[in-house]
């Protein structure tokens, strides 16, 4: 696991070492173990050092091959690179290291973008091809590993970090007014936008080549080789058959990601996924090292008093006899973590992510890679209450416009023009729905059955949600020099789950009801209650592994009771943050109309937890990139 940047001048330039060790120091807390630059004329890439598998010398980046023709600076872990070095060895291929960043330079030298399919694992990787003076960048097939790109002027950069790029003097920096938008609309990004404009996120599934044979003609061409197709079996099996094959898949996927050669830990959140995946590691690693983070909770109230886990966290502790370490939060850690935290993820994505930053900060100080429950909710059906919104919808455009209104996670379309009208004139002409629907652009499917939504509504999910949690979860990891690895994005598992029945994942699909947004809230609830029933067929087969308390428990996310915090204990912090006339958010969005909103959670009228963070979030962003 690393840190990878570089930078090429497209009009011939000679590249300028110090300003490509400027790009690789800005990544520093990624690779912690060793730096290294390659530059070449016009190219130069840079790589930081996080040794996980081969500690010695032999691992150097960027890494030449030995026929001189490829260049690699590579981030990732690819888990079956012992077989693929095997068959590259079968082909005359002769290994210096037992790096998995050697097998996948020659694995790219042999089998070209092909290879790429090969890998299971999670990658981020730039190839320069001196001979064709070309250069590869490609991300994994979920996107766990970021990979960012810009082009200004004459030159083209690249990094596992935007403040790679930006380390270069040179770069403008220009707020992305659209994209800022579409993350207050979504509390997300899901277009290849950031909140800079002319730097963009690689997309997952996804390689890119830029040709430089020509400084005329530099175009960089991006291609999906894979992408996510949830479909119901055209020959489905018997139940008995699923549980026996999901319980070898899962085996298998956390096994095959506990190969390295330092020492390992695992989250322990106290749910299912999580408890299921260090019971697994537990068995291998004799007083395997876990973590918890908890909460405190004497100002929170009502759904967040159940927001503490670690009760169930330490009785599994106890049951996998782990080495177990917790950490409390207050309402004032948040605080004191934000401009920290705002540099490292350096845009705001999915969540209240300022949990995760501590979870890390905590394991890091033991171990120096974690094993994460991240996609179990959204490959089995974890959240049942969003896709019963529209499971019942006529065609595929009511669906869209159903589930388009569930996902306005921050802002109401009603109120976009109110809250940005100092620059409506700039944002107007962007559809967010629009933007919603292009997402299953590539994902062609007949909906002619419940399913057949519940299917569409977790390729969403897959291809939006998701990705903001692994940006989320690889930004925090990495701001500690951690590595994050997440069993369930295994090949296998993934494909499997895609063609499980969802009549296997969801328990109450043949009597659901569609709730009625207008309901009471007590009313609502009984509903959320009634449809938690996500995760089935896991459920079933982690009971084998877990108490039967947590499998059959309701979904309980990983969250701090900031709703109550922002309205008690930290309620002059935000007002503070974002009642001053100083605030840089209100360059671009309406001070009344945002005072008007946050007042409302701070009198108890409106819980608007997930706005507050936000505008906590882009006003800490906006200070250290917008001048």
């Amino acid at each position: 696991m690393c840190g990878i940047t570089g930078f090429i001048n497209l009009n011939g330039a000679q590249v300028s070492t110090a300003t490509l060790k400027q790009m690789t120091d800005a990544i520093a807390h990624r690779g912690p173990d060793g730096e290294g630059q390659w530059v070449e004329g016009n190219v130069g890439l840079g790589h930081r050092r996080l040794a996980i598998i081969d500690l010695s010398p032999a691992g150097h980046q960027p890494m030449i091959s030995a026929d001189h023709r490829y260049v690699l600076s590579y981030n990732g872990e690819i888990y079956n690179y012992r077989e693929l070095r095997a068959d590259l060895e079968a082909q005359g291929y002769w290994f210096c290291s037992q790096t998995d960043s050697e097998v996948v330079l020659y694995a790219l030298a042999e089998w070209g973008t092909e290879a790429l399919l090969k890998f299971n694992g999670m990658f981020a990787l730039a190839l320069w091809d001196r001979r064709e003076k070309k250069l590869l960048l490609a991300r994994d097939r979920y996107g766990i590993k970021p990979l960012y790109y810009a082009k200004q002027g004459n030159s083209f950069s690249f990094g596992s970090e935007q403040k790679a790029i930006l380390a270069k003097p040179s770069f403008r920096r220009k707020l992305n007014k659209p994209a800022l938008l579409e993350y207050f609309t979504f509390q997300n990004i899901f277009t290849d936008q950031t909140l800079l404009e002319d730097i963009h996120l690689l997309p997952a599934g996804h390689h890119a080549t830029l040709t430089t044979t020509s400084s005329s003609d530099c175009k960089l061409q991006s291609e999906q080789y894979w992408d996510y197709h949830f479909r119901e079996p055209d020959q489905p099996v018997r139940k008995e058959e699923y549980l026996e094959e999901l319980d070898r898949l899962f085996r298998q996927a956390v096994n095959r990601q506990l190969v390295a050669d330092v020492e390992l830990g695992a989250y322990l959140s106290g749910g299912m996924d999580s408890g299921s995946i260090t019971a697994i590691a537990a068995r291998q690693f004799p007083n395997l090292k876990s973590f918890t983070i908890g909460f405190d909770l004497s100002s929170a109230s009502g759904l967040e008093l159940a927001f503490d886990e670690r009760v169930k966290a330490e009785a599994m502790s106890a049951r996998f006899k782990t080495e177990h370490y917790e950490m409390v939060l207050k309402a004032g850690d948040m605080e004191r973590c934000l401009p920290k935290l705002a540099w490292h993820l350096e845009e705001p994505r999915i969540g209240q992510s300022y949990p995760n930053f501590y979870a890390a900060k905590l394991a890091s100080k033991f171990v120096k890679v974690v094993l994460a429950g991240s996609g179990g909710d959204e490959l089995f059906a974890g959240y049942p209450w969003r896709y019963y919104r529209a499971m019942n919808s006529q065609n595929f455009e009511h669906y869209i416009d159903e589930y388009y209104l569930y996902w306005q996670r921050l802002v109401d379309n009603r109120d976009l023009k109110k809250i940005f009208a100092p620059i409506w004139s700039d944002v107007r002409h962007v559809w967010t729905r629009d933007i919603f629907r292009d997402v299953f652009s590539t994902h062609e499917n007949e909906l002619n059955r419940p399913e057949d939504y519940i299917n569409h509504s977790l390729y969403f999910e897959a291809k939006t949600f998701l990705p903001g949690l692994f940006v989320v979860e690889d930004k925090l990891s990495m701001a500690h020099g951690l590595e994050s690895r997440v069993p369930f994005m295994d090949n296998d598992l993934v494909d499997f789950a895609m063609h499980c029945p969802v009549q296997l994942k969801l328990n109450q699909l043949a009597e659901v009801e569609r709730i009625d947004e207008n309901l009471p809230r007590d009313k609502q609830r009984v509903f959320f209650h009634k449809t938690n029933d996500g995760k089935q067929l896991l459920r079933e087969i982690m009971a084998r592994y877990i108490p039967k308390e947590i499998t059959k428990a309701e979904k309980q996310g990983f969250s701090s009771p900031d709703a109550s915090w922002f309205k008690g204990e930290s309620i002059e912090f935000v007002r503070y943050k974002l009642f001053s006339r100083n605030n840089r958010l209100y360059d671009v969005l309406d001070q009344q109309t945002i005072e008007m909103l946050v007042n409302e959670h701070l009198k108890g009228r409106q819980n608007r937890r997930l706005l507050i963070w936000s505008l906590l979030n882009v006003e800490a962003w906006m200070r250290e990139n917008v001048s």
